[in-house]
């Protein structure tokens, strides 16, 4: 490890340790399920997670959060419950289409499919239209319990303003940033971009509020 790997390293771990003393366990993904969690990781997308709740919330009213019941509903009816997440007509699309990887790959069987080598699993996942880097990995990690990291725009911010990474670098390398320096362990992958996500929110906004971040200290 040179002296750059060796710093971007430290400061990794000196940063999780700060923001988890500040922030404490976040229990993060909420999900009664595996499949649960699959459903919010897609209807997430480009919205706040309150509104997701509220989709979920008319599912389980509905008795549809199964998988017998998600391949069987006609994408319309499912776009109707699925509307305070937001884009509803796309996201029924992108969620059917899931369900039919699922189907077709795994015979509906939602644990063999999570059983499913990392890798090729996250290759199968990004087939699936509308289903990018992000959310695949949330799968994989959040629903499978798979040592992956997640990236998102929070990551991203955090990084650059700390000088950790380059606006150009790829969603691959930043997570490479995170797998590569810190043990392939997916609680811990999973309290870290909690964390991150929670710091994004609360001090690294598009208006920095850097003097009262936890990891000012780090400076």
């Amino acid at each position: 490890m040179n002296k750059n790997e060796k710093w971007t390293a430290n400061w990794l771990i000196a940063a999780y340790h700060a923001l988890n003393e500040h922030f404490g366990n976040l229990h993060w993904w909420p999900g009664d399920s595996p499949l649960e969690v699959i459903v919010g990781a897609i209807l997430t997308q480009n919205t706040a997670w309150q509104n997701v709740e509220k989709a979920i919330a008319n599912l389980k009213t509905a008795h549809l959060l199964s998988v017998e019941a998600l391949l069987a509903i006609p994408e319309s009816s499912l776009a109707a419950l699925i509307r305070p997440s937001g884009y509803y007509n796309i996201k029924a699309r992108r969620l059917k289409s899931f369900f039919a990887l699922l189907q077709d790959c795994f015979h509906g069987n939602l644990e063999v499919m999570l059983g499913e080598e990392s890798r090729t699993l996250r290759e199968k996942l990004l087939e699936v239209k509308g289903i990018g880097e992000e959310t695949a990995d949330s799968v994989l990690l959040y629903a499978g319990g798979k040592p992956v990291f997640v990236v998102d725009a929070y990551t991203r911010r955090i990084l650059m303003r700390h000088g950790i990474s380059r606006d150009r670098l790829t969603y691959g390398e930043i997570q490479r940033l995170f797998m590569e320096h810190l043990p392939l362990d997916a609680p811990l992958y999973n309290q870290y971009h909690a964390l991150l996500v929670n710091t994004g929110k609360h001090y690294c906004r598009k208006q920095p509020r850097c003097e009262v971040c936890p990891l000012n200290q780090l400076e």
